[in-house]
């Protein structure tokens, strides 16, 4: 499947924001996690716009996206 490198530096970014999370307490998780969330929630709709303009099935390119970037080496 062809993916957009849009949508990979897009999945990269939420996952980054999600790392940074361990460790985190009080507030500063709470601040955290909203910016997490948001990058999270942006790669969602990038992934559902793409996947409806390319006429492709949405959670299958979820998980190309998501292997991808966690598991490049898998190709």
């Amino acid at each position: 499947m062809d993916i957009p490198d849009r949508l990979i530096e897009l999945q990269t970014a939420a996952d980054a924001e999600q790392a940074k999370l361990s460790g985190l307490v009080g507030d500063e998780h709470a601040a955290q996690w909203a910016s997490w969330f948001t990058a999270a929630a942006t790669v969602q709709a990038a992934i559902t716009e793409h996947a409806k303009e390319a006429g492709l099935n949405r959670f299958e390119l979820e998980a190309a996206v998501k292997k991808s970037v966690r598991h490049p080496d898998d190709g």
